[in-house]
């Protein structure tokens, strides 16, 4: 639980039973519900021990992991420290970029529909429009963003001494298939003629990809028949051997394919190697690292197979709150990460609502207008709410968000049920802040490699200090 003192300075987290004892002795008020903070009452920052934590960040396309840690020191028989690197706090921060892009894709459209029905006779838009140096696309800056606003909100609440970020970098061109067979053409090639085919055989390795067959002429196949709507993309296309494509015909690859599920779903993951995640986590990693650098904390980058070689080390599972705790400077014979938290905290970017003031038909045209305030009887949607319901079905005392109505019949939404209740019986916890707040349990780890790492000792150290990642 972060701790933050009298005058709003941040303390060291606690544990959440001394929290509990603090909040039931008067000496602390819950300042935050999420992420739970509280504030001393009688302690100031001059009057504590700060030793400092830091904030470990591993971040995603979809979803970025972060983690608070502390360090403690322990010394050896022969004089050795060895570092126990405690994991206090880790958050799944989920990004909305795709929504973002459907957003504006979808925008785009309605303003390409109005423009072709009603100016048919305007002439074409100059293409030399500049743009700001480090500019990015909605769907992309809002991941830097978002990634900020949470750094910023945890540097509030905990002493940040240093921050350890991920800067991970991606071959697309391997990615994509291209290179592991010497190829020199690359990923963003005109794929035409014999550049189509000189693709195709770098990414099935010259063999047929529904028999393996190799050293045999190999024909461009149609994974969806153009007669079932199939285009020529290189997403469509496979190499076949002659016996395959004849056998297959204008079949579906489903039917092709129907007694061999193994082979089916290899061909299938082969067409569907991610690209756009590759190119999102290209596009912003030093941008991320130059934001982050702005806050006045030490930003220390780190790459990816760093964090790879930590995690192995310590016999970890991957996702992405434990790659944040890996990464960092670790030293394998002495170092250890001593605790990994049960639950992580998922926060999931939500938005603060949109402008419009007309909700659209499918082609773009107003059909529905819109109240002008967001705000009905003191509360907005989002917030988290206290709702006390003196009688009827759902007499009781609730905790939820709401999604507010002009009338004041609320709808308040909780983890298990969803009800109207009138603003009269609701009292505000906290003000909605664009994302949504939930808990989810860590990755378990196996029986074989629990029982390795809960036996895993520091050199030097207490073996009660090492826990097992349920502690």
């Amino acid at each position: 639980m972060f701790v933050v003192a009298k005058g709003g300075e941040p303390l060291m987290p606690c544990h959440p039973a001394r929290a509990r004892e603090l909040l039931e002795s008067g000496r602390a008020v819950v300042a935050r519900r999420v992420p739970f903070t509280i504030r001393l009452k009688d302690r100031s920052r001059e009057d504590s021990t700060v030793t400092g934590v830091q904030l470990r960040i591993d971040p995603g396309s979809k979803a970025t992991g972060i983690a608070v840690t502390d360090g403690r020191e322990l010394l050896g028989p022969r004089g050795l420290t060895a570092l126990a690197c405690r994991g206090l706090i880790t958050i799944e921060l989920r990004h909305r970029g795709q929504q973002i892009h459907r957003g504006m894709m979808r925008r785009a459209g309605y303003r390409r529909r109005r423009r072709s029905a009603n100016l048919r006779h305007r002439a074409p838009r100059h293409k030399n429009r500049t743009r700001p140096s480090g500019w990015l696309p909605p769907s992309l800056r809002h991941r830097i963003d978002s990634t900020m606003s949470l750094v910023t909100k945890l540097c509030r609440y905990a002493p940040v001494l240093e921050i350890h970020v991920e800067q991970v970098a991606f071959d697309t061109s391997v990615v994509a298939g291209v290179g592991e067979s010497g190829s020199s053409e690359g990923w963003e090639a005109t794929y035409t003629g014999s550049e189509v085919r000189a693709f195709l055989l770098a990414k099935w390795n010259g063999s047929c990809a529904y028999c393996d067959a190799t050293e045999v002429p190999l024909d461009i196949e149609h994974v969806r028949p153009r007669r079932y709507g199939g285009s020529d993309r290189v997403s469509n296309l496979v190499l076949a051997c002659a016996p395959c494509n004849q056998l297959k015909g204008t079949r579906r690859i489903e039917d092709f394919l129907n007694d061999q599920p193994s082979r089916l779903e290899k061909v299938i993951a082969q067409l569907r190697r991610p690209l756009q995640d590759i190119a999102v986590m290209n596009a912003t990693r030093h941008q991320l690292v130059e934001t982050l650098s702005t806050i006045g904390v030490p930003v220390h980058p780190w790459s990816g197979g760093h964090t790879r070689w930590n995690r192995a080390a310590m016999g970890l599972p991957k996702s992405h709150t434990i790659d944040a705790l890996a990464t960092g400077l670790l030293d394998h014979d002495r170092d250890s990460i001593a605790r990994i938290p049960a639950q992580v905290l998922v926060v999931t970017s939500t938005g603060r609502g949109s402008y419009a003031r007309t909700t659209p038909d499918r082609f773009g045209f107003p059909r529905l207008r819109r109240p002008r305030s967001k705000i009905h009887h003191g509360y907005a949607t989002g917030d988290l709410v206290e709702a006390v319901v003196p009688r009827g079905k759902w007499a009781g005392r609730w905790v939820g968000r709401i999604a507010v109505r002009a009338s004041g019949q609320h709808r308040v939404t909780t983890l298990t049920s969803r009800f109207d209740v009138s603003h009269r019986h609701l009292r505000m916890l906290q003000r909605a802040d664009g994302y949504g707040y939930g808990f989810a349990p860590e990755i378990r780890l196996s029986a074989g490699r629990e029982a390795a790492y809960s036996g895993r000792t520091l050199k030097g150290g207490d073996p009660g200090n090492v826990r097992t990642p349920d502690a």
